[in-house]
């Protein structure tokens, strides 16, 4: 079974940075593209950046020149990278495939940027 553990959210004010990471267990990890998605309250989720297998990247145009997106085969880690960090950029953030095929999400983790 796919295990997804993501990590490195928190309280942050506008315009600053956090790396979130997200370790996967269970699966061949080097042969899945990933993404990064977030849901905020009321909201459906979302894909915010997703990345090939041979690291190829491409990015929702809300995050578009803030995000990167990046990834450690041999750790079976992703990352996001978010810097300049707006309040709407407010969510629970989740890794997955993608498109997404596990059957299974993570706890995800909280990003609030607010003042």
């Amino acid at each position: 079974q796919v295990q997804l553990v993501e990590s490195g959210g928190g309280l942050v004010q506008p315009g600053g940075s956090l790396r979130l990471s997200c370790v996967v267990s269970g699966t061949v990890f080097r042969i899945y593209p990933m993404g990064w998605y977030r849901q905020a309250p009321g909201k459906e989720r979302e894909l915010v950046a997703h990345i090939t297998n041979t690291g190829s990247s491409s990015y929702a145009d809300s995050v578009k020149g803030r995000f990167t997106i990046s990834r450690d085969n041999a750790k079976n880690t992703v990352s996001l990278q978010m810097n300049s960090l707006k309040p709407e950029d407010t969510a629970v953030y989740y890794c997955n495939s993608h498109p997404v095929i596990w059957g299974s999400w993570g706890q995800g983790t909280q990003v609030t940027v607010s003042s």
